[in-house]
């Protein structure tokens, strides 16, 4: 029986976790498979695919800017054209964020990267993943109900679509830059409303998908890759005794590469075990 190349595909990969996925990965499949590495800088992309330790399947370099409307829409059609879909892809673009960034100055840029590019990722690529195929988006523990304020769950609980994901995102965006947001229930750290939002929309596609998906053995899931020892990480903690992004990578890869177990599906997972969205 001919077994058919895997095609993989990581976001935010130029460096830190994402290149450390695009590694485990080629390290794991097999030479006939490729793995995608992108970002949005051509020279970045470029010196990171040549970086590539060698072994193990192709890595292939592609632009990817998430917060372009059509690219990723772009992108996922021209794989699938290219190979007849994709089997593993990792939502992992991100922007960071310092202690001295004002939230009211950089809000747009933040949820423009994570928030709205993994919902164009999610639209672009569910799609077109192909039979036993994982769709992972890179979020953490804080994207759990447990981090808001009790009054403000509604704005992410139990939404139905991505669409509607979008419009709560938008909003509690549009309160941090024009300040409404301070003095209310919505926490400082945009982190915590960001990554909130970013497993509300892998929830709310899980539960469009969820049927069809297990008869096909797809796996659509949050994971949270723990703190980790990287220069933005150590603006805001102690991180000398944090995994590097390379052992960060390996649960992720794991749950990627191992079989699809149905309690992980729709979900944030850390280290194999799912984080509660909420308490009872």
């Amino acid at each position: 029986m001919t077994t058919v190349p895997k095609v993989a595909l990581v976001t935010g990969a130029t460096q830190g976790l994402g290149l450390a996925l695009v590694e485990a990965l080629a390290q794991r499949l097999s030479p006939e498979d490729t793995v995608y590495l992108t970002g949005r800088s051509l020279d970045r992309v470029t010196e990171a695919v040549a970086a590539t330790p060698a072994g193990g399947a192709r890595v292939r370099g592609e632009i990817l800017d998430v917060t372009t409307p059509d690219a990723a829409e772009r992108l996922a059609a021209e794989l699938a054209g290219r190979h007849g879909g994709v089997d593993i892809v990792f939502g992992n673009a991100v922007m960071r964020v310092g202690p001295d960034d004002d939230p009211r100055l950089i809000v747009d840029a933040y949820a423009d990267v994570n928030n709205f590019g993994t919902t164009r990722v999610l639209r672009a690529f569910a799609p077109r993943l192909r039979d036993d195929g994982r769709l992972i988006v890179v979020a953490s523990s804080l994207g759990t109900l447990h981090y808001l304020a009790p009054v403000l769950h509604h704005h992410f609980d139990g939404l139905p679509t991505l669409d509607a994901v979008d419009k709560e995102v938008a909003a509690w965006r549009d309160a941090v830059r024009d300040g409404s947001a301070r003095g209310t229930a919505w926490p400082g750290f945009v982190n915590i409303p960001s990554k909130i939002g970013q497993v509300a929309a892998v929830r709310a596609l899980a539960g469009q998908r969820r049927a069809a998906d297990a008869a096909r053995d797809i796996l659509l899931a949050a994971v949270c890759p723990g703190m980790m020892r990287t220069a933005t990480s150590a603006l805001w903690w102690d991180v000398s005794d944090a995994p590097t992004p390379a052992q960060a990578a390996v649960p992720l890869v794991e749950l990627a590469l191992g079989p699809v177990e149905p309690e992980h599906y729709g979900e944030l997972v850390r280290d194999g075990q799912v984080l509660p969205w909420a308490v009872g």
